[in-house]
């Protein structure tokens, strides 16, 4: 076998640019013990967790190649759970910043996610329209709930009942009794989507957020206390001023633990539908935002506030009465209705952007912090009293110079290779390499091509109206705004000579300018010049000019035009020198080598074409990505050159073997440009989800046989993990709450292979057993021992049961169950004969209970029916029953012994310990604010 050419792997290498994705909520998080002062949000497949107070990036945890959709924080604020749009769910520590636990098990992206009270159970929906409840403790699924047909779009648990309310885009609210796994009752009353929901009030209320401008709001009261109030069940309350009654026409009889009966509705002030709807910690204030700029907050009040307000909106319409007689019938109809408990507090506008989500926590001093992400790329934090009326909410701090606030459309490297500069529909902005900082903001229009002029203080801008701009990167001033083309200025080219550039545009000429030093206009009192530009010659065509190049050598110009075609000329005299055609779209983008023999085209037909410069002879035509090509660059010095299309791929080439080198999963969503350093040594690239992402050439060497088949290895795990989820045939509703993984695979198969070696050595023990027995009978030496295999030395396990009990270990835990599904059956056979060992020596045994009892569900008809297996499973029941007596037991005496060392300190002491005497505190606090309130108001009075 020959040689293989082996090339240097291009790395990531940092991103930048991107302050918050549009499609991730926002959330509050705690740090440092600090609340309302950290808000984390996603980066793509980043999470981001900004320091609000100092403006810089706190912590960032890092992800794969899949985007984060949703973010949901722990009650304890430790963990952050993570979805993502693979179906993924990951928990990280917010201490550490390390992934504890992985889940999967859906087959669409994360739409949704909550914590119940303890923050011992996560909730996800997805689009795939279905809920699974995760045990965060035991990393595992509970239950998946099936039911809705439209994409999940929130739930909740309640605090008081083992119930999780879901709402979908099916116009349903669900309600799931999570002890049975099955829906007990379902809110028809939406005419359109729901699109949030919440609980309010410690789950008094819901709230649910639809397709038009009203907030439905539902009482949720148990039916016992229903029954006891059913006097009052059938009454419609008689609202007013923003507020509108009526009433569910639900089942109240049947297998509902709960009653459910719309209270009321509260009408917003913005147009269009509910984009999200949450409420604080506390329970007490909701915030919701539509299409629109606009953020509305309500707070419940209290019922002693509801009630005092109740009773001063009495008082008033008995003086309006007309006489004595009106007003007892008023006050014999009137009841404490909606209004009486929800208040309309200051709302948050936003003027120059939209709002995408929206998180509020309540601080001390009643402080609400309102967090908000934009569609503009910036994050911003609001404050509002809630105990003052009409206070007005204000701005504590904007997020928005780290990143443009619109799609990057060109990149460009300067000519020392520490400098990047970005253009976007608003600005361009400088940035430093090495720390990816952004140096310099400049205001513009919408740019469509940029490049450093020679000495990399000056930026020339290519506008969408036509114009060349000439930036002064040190200053951040616009030096000069030329008129070069009369409509969109697609391509600018650096003169090889370094004194001038080419432009092309929409207007079908190629213009040649001049690089001169000009006394400031501005200031005629200095003496210092200038950077200008001198139109010099127009080069004239048929087609609009999508795209500009000049070989190195200064003999040749490319001109791409819409025709479809490339044409050539000579610099020197603008004579026609040869035309390449193949394309079957108009080529987007081409470069030439730096030894100005070969020229690249990529074309919106989506294929890359080779051609040799002599003879316009076309080498070889390569299939490069699934949608346009939009950016290409050569490597300077070589004959490898990198792309970039609408796929969101980034893909490495080789012009002379015509084979592709490496495919670098870049962007979510459309790349629309990219540009290689002058060494070689890195590459940017720009997207439309508003990330620049920079890669490094490494050490590393990359082979393409190797490449290749690690490409292929991840299309295939790619298939499996997005495959359907698990249904366990012959068994009706086990539908498993995860899915066939890579992970899952493996550890089935480490699974068999430790139970193949543990039967060969229990072989070779046998045998040794029986060897020695007869020595002792011949009184002869007896062998030596047989050595175990080489994995169990591995493990250093030098028993099977130490084997067998370190592999079960090392599976994760969310995908033991997908495991031990994948087994045949006479392996499942073989693992529970050995199960009574383990439990006899007593290690792990909640670990093996779980693996002992998922056997016996699924195959409970096989394993009743063998007889060889029913003296193993009457010694199972009796093991199992005893470990886990003496794991309660031993739970009991833990807790009681606590219990009571904390009564004896108690006692001791004088004082109260945990969090029962905080809580005291802040209702004695809250008591005698509300007495002093009270004082006022009788002062005034008087």
């Amino acid at each position: 076998m020959g040689l293989t050419k082996q090339y240097l792997r291009y790395i990531p290498a940092g991103n930048f640019n991107i302050i918050a994705s549009t499609d991730c909520n926002v959330v509050f998080l705690t740090l440092e013990g600090q609340e309302g002062r950290y808000v984390g949000v996603a980066a793509c497949e980043d999470i981001i967790i900004w320091d609000m107070r100092l403006g810089e990036r706190a912590l960032v945890l890092p992800g794969d190649k899949y985007e984060v959709t949703q973010l949901a924080s722990s009650p304890d604020k430790r963990f952050l759970a993570a979805g993502y749009s693979d179906g993924t769910v990951k928990v990280f520590n917010l201490k550490s910043g390390e992934n504890v636990t992985s889940f999967s098990g859906h087959r669409g992206a994360i739409t949704c996610l909550t914590y119940d009270e303890d923050g011992h159970r996560l909730a996800s929906g997805a689009k795939d329209t279905d809920i699974i409840i995760w045990d965060v403790v035991a990393e595992a699924g509970l239950h998946r709930l099936t039911g809705h047909k439209g994409i999940v779009t929130q739930v909740r648990f309640l605090n008081k009942y083992n119930v999780l309310v879901s709402g979908s885009k099916d116009t349903f609210v669900k309600f799931w009794d999570l002890d049975t796994s099955h829906c007990f009752k379902t809110l028809v009353g939406h005419r359109s989507e729901v699109w949030g929901l919440t609980l309010v009030k410690e789950d008094k209320y819901l709230v649910t957020g639809c397709g038009d401008s009203e907030l439905r709001v539902w009482s949720i009261v148990s039916k016992d206390s229903a029954a006891a109030d059913s006097e009052n069940v059938d009454k419609v309350v008689p609202d007013t001023e923003g507020f509108v009654t009526g009433e569910e026409g639900g089942d109240l009889d049947g297998i509902s633990p709960l009653q459910c009966k719309k209270a009321g509705s509260v009408l917003r002030s913005g147009r269009g539908r509910v984009t999200s709807l949450t409420s604080d910690n506390t329970g007490q204030v909701i915030g919701c935002h539509g299409t629109d700029g606009l953020v509305e907050l309500f707070h419940f009040c209290s019922d002693q506030d509801a009630n005092n307000r109740f009773k001063k909106r009495q008082r008033k319409e008995r003086k309006k009465a007309a006489n004595l007689e009106e007003a007892v019938s008023n006050q014999q109809q009137q009841e404490m209705g909606l209004k009486d408990e929800v208040r309309r507090l200051a709302s948050v506008k936003v003027t120059d952007s939209k709002v995408k989500s929206v998180d509020i926590v309540m601080g001390r001093g009643e402080e609400l912090r309102v967090a908000l992400t934009l569609n503009s790329n910036c994050v911003e934090l609001y404050s509002l009293h809630v105990s003052m009326k009409e206070a007005e909410s204000r701005c504590l701090r904007k997020i928005s110079g780290q990143g443009h606030h619109s799609e990057v459309r060109s990149v460009a490297f300067s000519s020392d290779n520490l400098a990047i500069v970005s253009a976007s529909a608003e600005s361009i902005k400088m940035w430093n390499r090495p720390s990816l900082a952004c140096l310099r903001t400049v205001q513009t229009d919408y740019v469509l091509t940029s490049c450093f002029v020679p000495g990399d203080r000056h930026v020339l801008v290519g506008l969408k109206s036509g114009h060349m701009l000439i930036v002064d990167i040190v200053s951040g001033d616009v030096l000069e705004d030329v008129p070069a083309h009369s409509s969109e200025l697609w391509s600018i080219c650096l003169m090889p000579d370094q004194r001038g550039c080419v432009s092309g545009g929409s207007d079908a000429t190629v213009k040649f300018w001049q690089f001169e030093l000009i006394n400031d206009p501005n200031n005629t009192e200095s003496k210092a010049k200038v950077l200008s530009v001198l139109h010099t010659r127009t080069l004239k065509l048929e087609e609009n000019v999508l795209c500009v190049r000049i070989s190195p050598n200064n003999r040749l110009i490319a001109v791409a035009l819409l025709d479809s075609t490339v044409q050539i000329f000579f610099v020197d005299t603008l004579k026609f020198f040869i035309s390449l055609y193949g394309h079957k779209l108009p080529v987007l983008c081409m470069d030439i080598s730096s030894d100005s023999t070969l020229i690249a085209t990529g074309s919106a037909d989506r294929n890359v074409k080779i051609w040799g410069l002599d003879f316009g002879d076309c080498h070889r035509s390569l299939f490069a990505h699934d949608d346009s090509v939009t950016g290409l660059q050569f490597v300077p010095r070589t004959h490898q050159f990198f792309t970039c299309g609408k796929d969101g791929r980034v893909k490495q080439w080789d012009a002379d073997s015509f084979d592709k080198i490496i495919t670098l999963q870049a962007h979510h969503g459309e790349a629309r440009s990219l540009a290689v350093s002058p060494n070689g040594q890195y590459v940017v690239s720009c997207g439309s989800d508003r990330v620049l992402r920079l890669f490094e050439r490494s050490a590393e060497p990359l082979v393409l046989e190797d490449e290749a088949e690690e490409e292929r290895e991840a299309l295939d795990n790619e298939a499996l993990v997005t495959g359907e989820e698990t249904t366990v045939p012959g068994h009706i509703g086990l539908n498993l709450p995860s899915k066939k993984t890579v992970g899952s695979e493996k550890a089935a198969e480490q699974l068999l292979e430790c139970l193949e070696i543990c039967r060969d050595f229990r072989a070779k023990l046998d045998e040794y057993n029986e060897q020695v027995k007869a020595a002792e009978s011949k009184k002869k030496k007896p062998p030596p021992p047989p050595q175990p295999p080489a994995l169990m030395v591995a493990y250093q396990a030098s028993t099977p049961e130490d084997f067998l009990i370190e592999i079960l270990q090392r599976i994760r835990s969310s995908d033991l169950e997908e495991a031990l599904l994948l087994l045949p059956f006479t392996s499942v056979c073989e693992l529970l004969g050995q199960l009574p060992a383990l439990l006899d020596r007593g290690h792990q045994t909640e670990l093996v209970c779980r693996t002992m009892i998922f056997l016996f569900r699924v195959h409970h008809s096989p394993i009743v029916n063998n007889q060889a297996l029913l003296p193993i499973v009457g010694k199972l029941q009796q093991l199992a029953i005893n470990r886990v007596t003496q794991l309660r037991d031993m739970v009991g005496y833990n807790l009681h012994g606590l219990q009571f060392l904390q009564r004896e300190l108690e006692a001791k002491e004088g004082i109260q310990l945990f969090r029962d005497a905080t809580l005291e505190k802040k209702n004695k606090d809250r008591q005698k604010k509300k007495k002093e309130r009270v004082a006022k108001r009788a002062l005034m009075m008087l």
